[in-house]
């Protein structure tokens, strides 16, 4: 008798706590938490309280730069990077550089003493040497900055930063001489031949934030298109093709507009 009293406490005690159980489920807070839990969270961005938002501006950005890879010829660029963010990573981009021509001023060390081998060696040989100045180009890319970084300075200061890259076409507009010996001068020049190019534009950037409209900005891009290989002999032609790399690498500043958007949950 006991026992069966004992079997029919716990069924009741079972059975009273499963009714309030279901009961809590049908309570407002408890159907608030578990719809919350199932709610799928987008992840968000590793690094929070961005500094400085890109997306819906446009960027102006004056630049100044040097070609470091010509071993013939001095070139030195101006110009302006012009771009419009979608978002804080995806950005469309023109970029518009001038690089003046300045004759026979602009010819390095290499090319006058190239030509002056040359003249000592076998003044019977028509020696030349081909030089290749870009003038003017326009490119149109598009940019992905991946990523976003703060750097800790002395003190309390933070710098924040982005790292990009371009990709895109163009043109170029390049003049092409032929350096060859001068008794007087050492070198003289050839009148110069125009010629366009169709480059494809790669390259590497990096932004440092100053406040939420101005950035420094260092800029490196390759200007990569095929030409006729160097022809050093005049009475010789040569009918072949290569890949040249035009290097440009730049500094200057970028202004935002229009003003910045408040943060909300960056």
């Amino acid at each position: 008798m006991r026992i069966a009293s004992s079997f029919l406490s716990l069924a009741l005690g079972i059975v009273t706590f499963g009714a309030q159980d279901a009961h809590a489920e049908t309570e407002p807070g408890k159907k608030a938490l578990i719809e919350n839990q199932s709610t799928f969270k987008a992840p968000r961005d590793a690094v929070q309280n961005r500094f400085f938002l890109k997306q819906e501006r446009y960027e102006f950005s004056p630049i100044l730069g040097f070609v470091p890879n010509d071993p013939m010829v001095n070139r030195f660029t101006i110009g302006m990077l012009i771009a419009y963010h979608f978002s804080e990573s995806i950005a469309v981009e023109g970029a518009f550089i001038y690089s003046p021509d300045l004759g026979i001023a602009d010819v390095k060390g290499l090319t006058k003493t190239l030509v002056q081998i040359a003249e000592q060696g076998s003044a019977s040989v028509d020696f030349q040497q081909p030089i290749d100045k870009m003038e003017l180009g326009a490119t149109f890319a598009a940019r992905w900055s991946p990523i976003y970084g703060k750097i800790s300075l002395i003190g309390e200061g933070v710098l924040n930063f982005d790292v990009y890259g371009v990709a895109g076409l163009g043109m170029l507009s390049t003049n092409l001489y032929n350096a060859t010996y001068d008794a007087e001068t050492g070198v003289a020049l050839s009148q110069p031949k125009w010629v366009p190019r169709v480059p494809v534009n790669l390259g590497l950037g990096i932004n440092f934030f100053l406040n939420q409209q101005t950035t420094l900005k260092i800029d490196m891009r390759s200007y990569l298109y095929t030409g006729p290989v160097p022809q050093y002999n005049a009475n010789e032609q040569v009918n072949e093709e290569r890949l040249y790399n035009t290097l440009v690498t730049s500094f200057g500043a970028s202004v935002f507009f229009p003003k910045m958007k408040p943060r909300m949950n960056y």
